[in-house]
Order: C-alpha cells, then structure tokens, then sequence
C-alpha cells in the first residue's frame, strides 16, 4: 500500500512520491538549546523518529536532519543570566538533550546539525536574497521584504492583506511591512557575532533552518516537519526565504504534530506546568511516557495526566508479560510477516497512524494469551515476531522481560518503601503453608502482600510476583 501524508501544505492527505524513487529526505526542527526539553519536545522528536524508522523498515535510503538552534536571544538572555558565554548554555543542554533522548530509545538523525556552524551558508542565502531585491539592509539589520514574495501565507492560510502586526511580530519602525522579518541582526554589546558584508551579526532564527536543509538535503527534498506551533512564522518564513532564493520548490510534504496539554491546560510558564522529560522519568518507565505520546494521532492534542501514564505503564506490562510467556517459543524469521505486521503496516501507511497501530498490537497479545490459555501453539511464534517489530517501529520493547520487570520492580518498591527481603519471605511462608495445606494462613498472606501493592502469580516452577501499578 502507498503510504498516504496529510500535508500541512494542501491541507489534505497526499500520496507519498519522494523527489528520488526509494530515497526519503527528511528535515525536522529541533530545540532551541536555552533549557531542559520538555514533554512537547519529546512528543515532536519520538513522532518523527518513528517516521524515520518506518521508512527504513520500508526500505526507504532515510537522510534524517534534526537540528539545534545554538544561536537565538532566548540562549542570549539565559547566558547573561547566568554570566556565562551563550556557547556554554548551548552546549550544556545539547548535552542534557542527547540524555533524555537516549533515555527515551531515539535513534540519533543522521546528521544532527548546529546553527552556528553554517555561519557561511546563512550568509550566502541572504546575499542571494539581497541581490534580488527580496531582502533590504538597516543599520546593520538585513529584513526579508513579505511582499516581494507571492506565495506568502500559504502554509498557514494567511493572507498579509488580513494580518495585523501582533505579539508575535516584532514592531520594528524602520520596516517596510510590520511582517517583513529579520534574516540578520546587528551585534549588540555582550552578545556573540560573526563578520558578514552588513557588519558583525547574528543569523535570524528562520534563515538558520533554510541554510541547513538546503546543506544536507538540497534545494528541494520531501518532508519538513516539527509542531503546529511552528507554521506561522517560522515555517511559513522558511518557505518565502528558501523558495525566493532559488526559484524552487522548498519542501513537498509539511508535517505537524499536534500540543500536548497537561490535565486538560496548555502548557504555559504562566501556569508553571511545563513538565520537563528528566523529570518524568524519574516516576515513569521512558517506554510507558513513548506508548502515552504515541497513543493519539500525531496531529491530535494529547493530555497528559496521571491517570494516562498509569494506564500506559499498566500496557507496557502487558507486553512485555506475554513476551515473557512466550521466551521459550521457537523463533520465526523476522522476513516472515504476520497478519498482524499486515494490518499495522497498513494503518501505518495511512499518515502514520499510531494510535490505531498500538491497538493491533494489543490485538496481538490478546490472541497469543487466549492461543497459551488454550494451548494452541498455532501462530504464537508469528505473532510474537510481529508483537516484536511492531515494537521497533514504536521504539519500545528493547529490553529482556527479565531485565524490565526486574527495573519496574525496583522503582515500584522504592515508591512504596517495601523491602524485597520481606516479600520474599512472606512469599516462602505462603508457600510452605500451602504445602502444608494450610489454606487460611496461606489466604491470610496472600491479602497481606495484595496489602502492600504485590501482585503475585502461581507458576510451575514456583510463585514470581511484582508491584501493581
């Protein structure tokens, strides 16, 4: 099946016809590096590493480009804060990033590129641009004039006639329109600058991520993408400076994923609600916080609570116990695809459609639990092959069952203050009264444990337990 996009650009799900056959190039914005990420950065950088690992499994040749913004005043003003240089904010939190990223299993682009170190790329953009009467100089400032290009507004679906200058412009009198925007700044005392024909500066923030696209990618590649927040203006500027410098097509397919709330409110530092990845973690398994971000649409809001992380852990249980279950079945060829693979490919053919996807892959635990409870061995090994790359695509199940029930075991008795000794203890005094046929006292401990959040399950080789959720 065609794998279907909905495209920002024509406001509707396009067939995916890549500009070279077999080859995906792909550029998404990343963080500007001024403090911790936070959940809506995880949402943006887990939908798209999924992205990026389904057209691999496709068989797609993926060039991925996620960048860093390392130049911006928002770093400027933290290091001023601070007294400290703005490189060194920068770097501490590239560093902070790559934690939290690796902590949630993404898989590093394939180039992962800093603003700063295409100075000489940005500045030849905005020659080009300057050149054509497109971009005009004060003071030191260079402006990209909206007006000189006639496809402005068209990812966002604004018109300049119908816009009014607003808090998200800059109110510059000296513009020729209040939407004209800055493609070079001036140096100003205290912050850091490169030479360039219009005086020492800085790059704007929108010309940064045409200069390293049109880098690694070329003039024209397929997908672009980042969150909703960012089509007007910066995606919207990327478009006008890009297009206007080479006359080309910019990007063929524009990809936003939606905001996550928190308990029903946007995120706002007015609220005081940004909830920072690290943070997170320290109560969840980063694989439960992966299935929560992936549970919705990508281009749908999703609410973070903790009701809804306690269900996706409760989910990842799930898995990862019928996985458990079936470690000893033989293994099948992973180029042997399942019906189940079949149906998960095919919701994820249409734009990338997760939420769906992790429901066929509760489809397919069911089945291998009701096949075991049956001892039907029929199709278990396939399933558990499918269970297993579906789980690749998503960026989850890449640990042992042992060694996740044995972590999740450790935070669950750290959180409740339990000492492991005792359980097992209390496990061997059950054992020993049913052995002995002692049905009450074996009752008794068994609702003691339950008391302390132990759940405990009976095998043939003898009673294994864990804390609930």
């Amino acid at each position: 099946m065609t794998i279907r996009i909905y495209n920002t650009l024509g406001r509707k799900k396009e067939a995916f016809e890549p500009v070279q056959p077999g080859k995906v190039r792909m550029y998404v914005c990343g963080p500007t590096v001024y403090d911790s990420s936070h959940i809506g950065h995880a949402r943006s950088v887990v939908v798209f590493d999924v992205i990026f690992r389904y057209f691999a499994a496709k068989g797609f040749d993926v060039k991925y480009i996620r960048n860093f913004t390392d130049v911006d005043d928002k770093i400027i003003n933290k290091a001023n804060q601070l007294g400290i240089e703005s490189q060194a904010v920068s770097e501490k939190y590239i560093k902070e990033f790559y934690e939290d990223m690796d902590a949630l299993n993404v898989r590093r682009a394939t180039v992962e590129p800093k603003a700063t170190e295409h100075i000489p790329q940005i500045i030849r953009i905005v020659q080009t641009l300057v050149d054509k009467n497109m971009a005009y100089a004060i003071d030191g400032d260079v402006y990209f004039a909206v007006e000189s290009f006639k496809g402005y507004g068209k990812l966002s679906g604004r018109k300049l006639e119908d816009m009014e200058a607003g808090a998200r412009v800059d109110v510059d009198e000296r513009k020729r329109n209040p939407f004209d925007f800055a493609l070079w700044k001036s140096a100003k005392p205290g912050e850091p600058f490169w030479d360039s024909p219009w005086g020492n500066g800085r790059p704007g923030w929108h010309i940064e991520c045409s200069a390293m696209s049109e880098t690694y990618l070329g003039e024209t590649f397929d997908i672009h993408g980042g969150g909703k927040d960012l089509i007007f203006p910066h995606h919207e500027n990327e478009i006008a400076q890009s297009e206007g410098a080479t006359g080309k097509p910019f990007a063929k397919y524009w990809m936003h994923n939606g905001f996550v709330n928190i308990n029903q409110e946007k995120m706002s530092k007015s609220l005081g609600n940004f909830l920072m990845i690290k943070d997170i973690l320290k109560s969840y398994h980063p694989e439960a916080l992966r299935l929560f971000l992936l549970s919705n649409h990508y281009r749908s809001p999703i609410d973070f609570t903790d009701k809804a992380m306690d269900e996706a852990t409760v989910a990842l249980d799930k898995i990862y116990a019928v996985l458990e279950r079936t470690e000893s079945s033989s293994e099948v060829s992973k180029s042997v695809n399942g019906e189940s693979w079949d149906r998960f490919a095919e919701a994820m053919d249409d734009d990338f459609n997760t939420a769906k996807g992790i429901g066929i892959l509760f489809d397919a635990v069911r089945n291998i639990n009701r096949l075991l409870d049956e001892n039907s061995g029929d199709m278990i090994e396939t399933e558990r092959a499918d269970i297993l790359k579906m789980g690749a695509i998503l960026g989850i199940l890449s640990e042992t069952p042992k060694t996740y029930f044995e972590k999740q075991k450790a935070s669950a008795l750290k959180k409740e203050a339990v000492d492991p000794a005792i359980i097992d203890q209390m496990i061997q005094e059950r054992t020993d009264a049913r052995k002995a046929k002692n049905w009450a006292k074996a009752d008794e401990l068994r609702k003691k444990l339950e008391s302390m959040n132990v759940v405990l399950e009976d095998r043939a080789g003898g009673t294994v337990w864990k804390m609930g959720g």
